[in-house]
């Protein structure tokens, strides 16, 4: 019994896609709780989708693919930014506009370029194909953003919450907001291997949002969100072992069932305290 519970843990590749969902969890979970109190989920959404041209050009031009990736990533963020500044549109609506575009363009691309390179890969992510420089690289940008927001995470949430209060204690206000753009871009290049782009913006948005259900105090939904992820990322690729399905769709689907299971303790919780009141 023991023997064959353990099975998934026995081969490589295995053990690499456990791997790489433990390093991508936690910078992910943390992201996505700011992401959900800044209403940036559509930003996620909007830049792990205009990732796609640059990933492209990228491997027409014979450069590492997550330098493309992160041009194409922060040109999105600072195009999204200039429109906004300069137009009446809303900022959903210039973000939509973008993102279809650049992802509009990168599919355009992709259908001209001939290669025996699975650039579909960057698509749907790769997880039980990862290797040891996808690791590495996957574990520097983890590490580097999972510090970063541990020590910065009260300057940017007071960003997040009251710009104009941020301004007025001395906070490099302009400097936070396109860092955490930079951090963004650089998270979602990290994960482009193992989860592709269009399940990225789960992993951006689901851990924060289950926190947020969950927690009422921002810390508790950092440590919520980070625990969730870590399960349900470890949960998913141990389940797409015995379910034979591809782990990150598997990690997606249990992200929501967890997300539906919060929801519901959460009504439970309110209508159980309207009652005794």
């Amino acid at each position: 019994m023991i023997d064959a519970a353990l099975a998934p843990f026995q081969f490589g590749f295995m053990q690499n896609a456990f791997l790489a969902a433990a390093l991508l969890a936690p910078p992910t979970a943390m992201l996505s709780c700011f992401l959900v109190l800044k209403g940036w989920s559509l930003m996620g959404d909007a830049i792990s989708h205009a990732v796609l041209p640059g990933v492209v050009v990228a491997y027409i031009l014979g450069l590492p693919l997550i330098v493309g990736a992160f041009v194409a990533g922060m040109t999105c963020a600072l195009a999204t930014g200039f429109l906004k500044d300069n137009c009446r549109v809303k900022q959903d609506t210039v973000m939509g506009v973008v993102f279809a575009g650049m992802f509009g363009f990168g599919m355009v691309l992709y259908t001209k370029v001939e290669t025996n390179v699975h650039l579909d890969h960057i698509l749907f992510g790769n997880m039980l194909g990862v290797g040891g420089a996808d690791l590495w690289t996957a574990g520097s940008v983890s590490l580097g953003v999972t510090l970063l927001l541990a020590l910065k995470w009260k300057d940017v949430l007071l960003h997040a919450f009251d710009p104009v209060q941020a301004r007025t204690v001395g906070l490099p206000v302009r400097l936070i907001h396109y860092g955490l753009l930079a951090v963004i871009s650089l998270t979602i290049v990290a994960t482009l291997k193992a989860v592709g782009l269009i399940l990225t913006i789960a992993l951006l948005i689901a851990p924060g949002a289950i926190a947020f259900l969950l927690s009422r105090h921002f810390k508790a939904m950092m440590a919520v969100a980070v625990a969730v992820n870590v399960f349900a990322m470890t949960a998913g690729v141990y389940l797409s072992f015995w379910f034979d399905s591809a782990p990150a769709p598997t990690i997606v689907l249990t992200l929501t069932m967890i997300f539906v299971l919060a929801f519901l303790a959460r009504r439970f919780a309110t209508a159980r305290a309207e009652r005794a009141a």
